[in-house]
């Protein structure tokens, strides 16, 4: 695993239909009328119904995850939301390692981490720290 500064974690890719905001809703009981239905949607403001933010949270997580795998641990998340994102478009989360430092504990990596729509709008902001045992 190249672990050097600049480089890019491989995306995690989904495309938000209603149905996946449906089964994350029925997971985390968040029903929330403005995320089903588009004329709630609408009444806040927006063109339509709009996505959980915790859905991003959830894609960062799987980025992190699927690059670390069971040699890291994750010790450290942040994120910004930025954006709501819309049905039926994709979703890609993104990440580029931006520090690494030896520790007693292991390799710790800093990451920059992102969320992007395929209409080219950054959906959320994140950062986080890894740690690699030795």
């Amino acid at each position: 695993m190249d672990l050097s500064v600049g480089t890019e974690l491989p995306p995690f890719e989904r495309e938000t239909r209603m149905e996946n905001w449906n089964r994350f809703a029925a997971v985390m009981d968040e029903f929330v009328p403005h995320h089903m239905d588009d004329d709630d949607g609408k009444i806040s403001g927006m063109p339509g119904a709009f996505g959980m933010g915790n859905l991003q949270t959830s894609y960062m997580h799987n980025l992190i995850r699927d690059w670390m795998g069971k040699s890291g641990t994750l010790r450290n998340f942040t994120i910004q939301w930025q954006q709501p994102n819309f049905k039926n478009t994709v979703v890609t989360a993104r990440g580029r390692i931006t520090a690494v430092e030896d520790t007693p504990a292991g390799k710790e990596v800093a990451l920059e981490l992102w969320t992007e729509d395929n209409n080219d709008r950054r959906l959320a902001n994140g950062t986080a720290k890894v740690i690699f045992n030795p």
